[in-house]
């Protein structure tokens, strides 16, 4: 530990034993949350030591009391673990504090760790992912190790869910995932799945095959106390159910934001689920069909022909690029008279589509939707959509025949509910605020990442890439032992666990009370950022390639397009998802897209 650099350590509460209430090894007193007769696991308390190479802090309640190191050998004010911290006066009648409560550091500044540290770092973890999965397949008999390992619970199958089911140690957990699906979607390519370049099953992957040695359970949580650590939920037949927890993941990313938009949630199709791009898919052809009806007006064929799409990110840039695909290489086959009535409008009310990229892709990317006859409307809001037409705020009236929704993230309902049930959420808004180890502000045993969750120290882009590096840093936090409940996660000794018998604290007690400098904290988050891209139609795409911090550079056209299908392939989640997606693109290439109805 630098000796320029104040730490702080926290103080470890004992639970009680059958003589009575716990003290901390720090402080040697009583503590709020110290002991329960329901046998809970130990955890620290709210008050924490601050040890620097000049003086001692001591803080409860938000104060701090300071003192020369020199006074402390006279004084005798930090001693052993048998031996009491003195208070000052105006502490003692401190409150106690929530048990489920964590303080933020003072002056803590950790290490922010360059491009070749953080590679080194990752490919560590990945060693240690190897030897995981290694004994989970071959000694099947070793994940799994009784029923009185601390359940985790993970609230959601996404990005940041899986990766965490499949990096979390079930010999130390038992995993329980409540999700009302039980699958993770490779959402980056819903929009090929909805155009039909792809099949719905081959970029799905049950959450099961993840890791056979968790518990699924289809339900919906609807609401979380995190002070009895238990979580509501309802399953799809309706039945209300409530489930304990030593820790709780929250990561049920977001939702659409409509921004409160008249006709939105009744006319407009989202792409957020496989069940909405089924049914966009279906929408698609069932314009076609009307739109051939004999007896109906020019006016109305056209109407149900035009295709209006609300989002110039790359949700909604990559369906305007995968429809114009549809239309272009399959339905101008197969409709001969109706494609030249077809229009395309891609409305986003910004100035530029694809905000997050480089300035030179942005233009790349509307000259290729251009030359592909996608009519881009920048600064285009949407006021109101109703059956037939949608409303901009410049004034004009867009009819159209099938309207798709990809304008935003919104916030789900039990986000907000956890948001305001903690008062150190006062500031958040449509997200939780977390600290740098991912854990949710004002609690010690819930986390949170994803679009679900942001960061007020280094907020990080809403993508799949952040939730799953996020997810499996929370699961490496889990199968190290790390004292969660810590100020600062503390790394404890590897036969300990997060969760302390009496007697275990005991142990720990006298392990740790001699060997303060050699004390180490868990590294917190960073993201390991390699780029973004986005597919922009005609077997085109453009790429901002990232090393960390640095940009690599810009890549567009047809080797962005190279790039692009080599990443999505590698980042399918098995092999079978692999071997499912290379088929559809051979198949789609050499036959078409079907255009049958289901």
């Amino acid at each position: 530990m630098d000796g320029g650099v104040g730490m702080v350590l926290p103080g470890y509460v004992a639970p009680a034993g059958p003589g009575g209430a716990g003290g901390s090894w720090l402080t040697g007193g009583k503590s709020a949350g110290a002991g329960s007769a329901t046998g809970r696991p130990a955890r620290c308390a709210k008050r924490a030591v601050r040890f620097d190479s000049r003086s001692v802090g001591f803080r409860r309640g938000g104060a701090r009391v300071r003192m020369a190191a020199e006074d402390e050998k006279k004084t005798g004010m930090v001693e052993t673990a048998e031996k009491a911290v003195k208070v000052a006066p105006a502490e003692k009648k401190t409150k106690e504090t929530k048990r489920d409560a964590v303080p933020v550091p003072l002056e803590f500044k950790p290490k922010r760790e360059s491009f070749p540290e953080l590679v080194l770092s990752r490919t560590a973890d990945t060693i240690d992912d190897i030897k995981l999965h290694f004994v989970r397949k071959y000694f099947p008999d070793k994940s799994i190790q009784g029923s009185n390992r601390p359940r985790v619970i993970v609230l959601g199958c996404g990005w940041g869910g899986h990766a965490l089911v499949k990096t979390i140690d079930t010999q130390k957990y038992q995993v329980v995932v409540v999700s009302p699906r039980n699958y993770f979607l490779f959402t980056p390519m819903l929009a090929s799945s909805a155009a039909g370049t792809v099949e719905f099953r081959s970029i799905c992957e049950p959450i099961r095959a993840s890791n056979p040695y968790i518990e699924y359970i289809e339900a919906t949580c609807t609401g979380i106390d995190h002070m009895k650590r238990e979580i509501q939920c309802v399953s799809p037949t309706g039945t209300e159910f409530a489930i304990d927890y030593a820790h709780l993941v929250v990561a049920v990313g977001a939702s659409t934001n409509t921004f409160g938009t008249p006709g939105v949630a009744r006319y407009c199709h989202f792409l957020k689920d496989v069940d909405d791009a089924r049914r966009l898919r279906r929408s698609i052809i069932d314009q076609f069909e009307r739109a051939n009806t004999p007896g109906i007006s020019e006016e109305e064929r056209i109407r149900l022909l035009t295709f209006v799409i609300v989002g110039g990110g790359p949700t909604g840039t990559e369906f305007a690029a995968e429809l114009s695909d549809f239309l272009n290489d399959d339905l101008k086959k197969y409709y001969p008279r109706l494609i030249t009535k077809v229009t395309v409008k891609l409305l986003n009310s910004g100035q530029s589509l694809l905000g997050q990229f480089d300035a030179a892709l942005r233009e790349d990317a509307m000259k290729n939707l251009q030359r592909n006859k996608i009519d881009v409307v920048l600064n285009a809001r949407v006021i109101e959509v109703s059956e037939t037409s949608i409303k901009l705020k410049s004034g004009d009236e867009l009819p159209y025949g099938l309207a798709v929704w990809a304008a935003g993230n919104g916030t789900r309902s039990l986000v907000r509910a956890l948001i305001d049930s903690i008062p150190e959420q006062s500031g958040a808004k449509n997200q939780v605020l977390i600290d740098r180890w991912l854990r949710v502000k004002g609690t010690t045993s819930v986390f949170a990442f994803g679009d679900c969750a942001v960061s007020d120290v280094d907020p990080l882009p809403a993508t799949g890439q952040v939730a799953a590096q996020q997810g499996s840093y929370v699961a490496r936090l889990l199968n190290r032992n790390v004292c969660l409940a810590c100020e600062i996660p503390v790394l404890l000794p590897k036969k300990m666990s997060n969760d302390l018998t009496p007697e275990q604290f005991a142990d720990m007690q006298s392990e740790l009370s001699g060997k303060r400098n050699k004390i180490k904290f868990a590294k917190p988050f960073q993201f390991l950022s390699l780029g973004i891209m986005a597919y922009v139609g005609g077997k085109k795409a453009v790429a901002d390639v990232d090393a960390g911090d640095f940009q690599v550079g810009n890549v567009s056209g047809r080797l962005a397009f190279f790039l692009w299908r080599s990443v999505y392939l590698t980042k399918q989640v098995s092999t079978r998802n692999r071997i499912l997606v290379l088929q559809d693109w051979i198949k789609t290439r050499l036959f078409g897209r079907d255009i049958s109805q289901f």
